[in-house]
């Protein structure tokens, strides 16, 4: 399947911002859907197929942050907002955001980066330093030793090697929890990293996985 015919979810309630962005994707033949608040996206998300998010922050009913922390798959999220200040870009990133642009934008910069979260969605192993995750048997290789992980151990490594030298919120984590198991809190998520840990450390004392206090987990450089 080609980039182009990938289904982008517009969320935005801004008519002239929304229209402006379609039309920019439509000529890329890129297929559209289009939400106009919060809760509008949540329902679209939970029913149809969505390959990526491009987000407003400021919207009505669920703002962009709650949307962000209550979407429960992998789909990248691209946040595009007025909003400038640090605090506003490092809290949605750490919250599970792919990418973060800032309004007005620049049309070329938009479509490169959505071909660049698309790009990374179709790979078919990440890679990282000696470690890679083998995405058709849910396989963590180690040099050249394999370990073999559920389904849930699978989507957390995979959260943490997409983005190896950023923190995953415990958030996000538990959310990938959530969509496997009835128990998706900290705590199992706890015990999850930690069933990681113990099947690495067979094979090697090296740890792969590091605890940021209060925030969440990262693979360790």
């Amino acid at each position: 399947m080609n980039d182009n015919t990938k289904t982008i979810l517009i969320v935005e309630d801004d008519n002239t911002i929304h229209d402006l962005i379609k039309e920019l994707l439509e000529k890329e033949n890129y297929v559209v859907k289009s939400a106009y608040s919060g809760k509008e996206a949540l329902n679209i998300v939970n029913t149809e197929k969505v390959d990526l998010i491009l987000l407003d922050l400021m919207l009505p009913e669920v703002n962009g942050e709650e949307v962000v922390n209550e979407i429960r798959t992998n789909i990248p999220i691209i946040v595009i907002s007025a909003k400038i200040a640090y605090e506003d870009k490092v809290n949605v990133l750490l919250n599970g955001a792919n990418d973060y642009i800032t309004k007005p934008f620049d049309k070329n910069e938009l479509l490169a980066r959505i071909k660049v979260q698309l790009r990374k969605e179709k790979q078919n192993n990440l890679k990282y330093k000696d470690l890679e995750l083998l995405q058709d048997n849910k396989t963590l290789k180690i040099n050249s030793t394999k370990i073999n992980l559920t389904k849930t151990e699978y989507a957390i490594f995979k959260q943490l090697l997409l983005t190896p030298e950023k923190v995953v919120s415990k958030t996000k984590l538990v959310n990938l929890i959530s969509e496997d198991t009835e128990d998706g809190d900290e705590n199992s998520l706890k015990v999850h990293i930690s069933n990681i840990r113990k099947k690495i450390r067979k094979i090697t004392d090296t740890e792969y996985i590091e605890a940021i206090y209060g925030i969440g987990f990262k693979i360790k450089e």
